[in-house]
């Protein structure tokens, strides 16, 4: 395909990138909805919390440990190839997940899926980087976060008809349409690329980052299941993992090709829009998980219902996202990731206010202002990540941003989950002392556990119901402060870090003003 063609079909082959975002977003959206359905024992597959838990980190672990590989990879043997191959192993493994028969199986499933989702996703932003010039990639980069918004919006209420529908594994086979149409069109429409120097696999590299984050987050999740962090299994996985993390780190600095270039983060304005990217999703991803407890099992809300109340979320981000390009040209990069990051604390915040009986379209409007802000943030730290890095290695400024996004979403889900979970045992556990030891243990462990326990002891098992509302609304509260917290600081590291107006757009506007004036003096002389 030749520079022409390419330049003619650029916004066609955007689309077909979007199609293939899109897949993954709507698998991750979309399991935010099942939850409750695959906790449940009857219908689902009686997960536990932390299981639940490793069913969305199985994934976005293996995701963000392969990223940067398969980035490399692409380079080498073709983005439009990697491309194809990723969206078939997605398919397919969604096939797995949706068949699964116990959460073990769920687990390893949405882990092959992960593999797929780390094929596809640095391709994306790679063939953007090599179909628009910088002057329209900006506007490319909008939409293609856009397609987030999408993603979210149509994740949840998708899954929601097929939950009040079919069961629970129909969920998962909302991919496989979506990833058949993304590779066919893949294989028609868009070019073919490749970097010839790309680097050699550095398999060392992804076996310690895949290792230590897997282990750090055993670790995380394992404090909130025993309810005490100064335990041996929890304080030993924590540090083991930080270790090997810090052993990675060392190895990557000292490498040819590394799977990680850690040394990209010397440069502080760099450091400051992955940082970003990843507070950002922090806070998005904790949210998300708590919510879908608190509109079922608190409120009582069906799946479908669940999901149509997350729409506001998607279409705050709908409007924000296209117009981040400009608003990043007008004031820059700085000015407006900080404002979405600031905006989004507030709305974190704002789910403290969250009662048991609170009117639901204030959850509608704290969803919408979250949206709306990382609708603005994320494509202005993506953008400003793409243009710190040169061109040719746009390849690793995706798996960057991706990296940061995925390993976020594993930890907000470790981190806040275990927060949710420590707050919620420690404030039931008054409600629980007349039942059996084991009963006591069982239901303790989450608010589906303890409505699960409730149901077995009939009708007394009703005086849990309500203090386990309580309970995990307080916990949400506690939880959602923590999340805030992190995201007003990232507010502030993007105020002191982040690239502010590129100097070459402030020359434009200037050479734009001086062009104007000379013209009305010109007239002026004229007349």
């Amino acid at each position: 395909m030749n520079a022409e063609t390419i330049q003619r079909r650029r916004w066609v082959i955007l689309s077909v990138l979007i199609v293939g975002l899109l897949a993954i977003v709507i698998d991750n959206t979309v399991l935010n909805v099942a939850l409750k359905t695959i906790a449940e024992p009857r219908g689902g597959l009686g997960a536990s919390q932390s299981q639940l838990e490793w069913a969305i980190n199985s994934y976005t672990l293996v995701f963000a440990g392969l990223l940067f590989t398969f980035g490399v990879v692409g380079d080498r043997i073709g983005r439009k190839r990697m491309l194809m191959i990723g969206l078939t192993l997605f398919g397919l493994a969604s096939l797995l997940s949706a068949y699964s028969r116990s959460p073990e199986q769920l687990i390893f499933a949405r882990a092959a899926m992960g593999l797929g989702g780390a094929a596809v996703m640095p391709q994306t932003l790679s063939i953007i980087s090599h179909v628009f010039e910088p002057a329209e990639r900006a506007r490319a980069i909008g939409l293609w976060a856009m397609a987030v918004g999408i993603g979210v919006a149509t994740g949840p209420v998708l899954g929601g008809v097929l939950l009040d529908h079919f069961w629970w594994g129909s969920v998962f086979l909302i991919n496989v349409p979506v990833t058949v149409v993304g590779a066919i069109a893949a294989m028609i429409l868009v070019p073919e690329s490749r970097n010839r120097e790309a680097g050699r696999i550095d398999y060392l590299g992804v076996l310690l980052s895949v290792v230590g984050l897997v282990t750090l987050v055993y670790g995380i999740v394992q404090g909130g299941d025993k309810g005490s962090w100064i335990h041996a299994g929890v304080l030993g996985p924590i540090v083991g993992g930080l270790v090997i993390l810090a052993v990675f780190a060392w190895w990557e600095a000292r490498i040819a090709h590394p799977s990680l270039d850690v040394r990209l983060f010397r440069d502080r304005r760099l450091s400051a829009s992955v940082g970003a990217l990843g507070l950002t999703f922090f806070g998005m991803g904790g949210v998300f998980f708590f919510t879908s407890f608190y509109l079922q099992n608190v409120r009582g809300y069906t799946p479908l219902d669940a999901g149509l109340l997350t729409v506001p979320f998607a279409i705050g981000q709908l409007l924000l996202s296209p117009r981040s390009a400009a608003l990043v040209r007008k004031h820059g990069a700085k000015v407006v990731g900080a404002t979405g990051m600031i905006v989004m604390a507030a709305a974190l915040a704002g789910y403290a206010i969250l009662g048991t009986s609170t009117p639901i379209w204030v959850l509608a409007v704290l969803f919408a202002i979250q949206g709306a802000a990382i609708g603005a943030a994320m494509p202005a730290a993506t953008t400003a990540v793409m243009d710190v890095l040169p061109r040719e290695k746009a390849g690793a400024a995706s798996a960057l941003t991706n990296t940061a996004r995925q390993v976020a979403v594993a930890l907000s889900v470790a981190v806040l989950g275990s927060i949710l979970a420590e707050f919620y045992r420690n404030s039931l556990n008054p409600a629980l002392t007349g039942l059996p030891a084991a009963a006591r243990g069982a239901a303790s462990s989450s608010i589906s556990a303890t409505q699960a326990v409730a149901q077995q002891l009939g009708t007394a098992g009703r005086s849990l119901l309500a203090p386990a509302d309580t309970s995990f609304v307080h916990a949400m509260h506690y939880t959602t402060l923590v999340a805030a917290a992190l995201a007003l600081l990232g507010g502030f590291v993007v105020l002191r870090w982040m690239p502010g107006k590129p100097k070459a757009a402030i020359e434009e506007v200037e050479l734009a003003l001086m062009t104007e004036d000379a013209l009305v003096e010109t007239s002026e002389q004229e007349r």
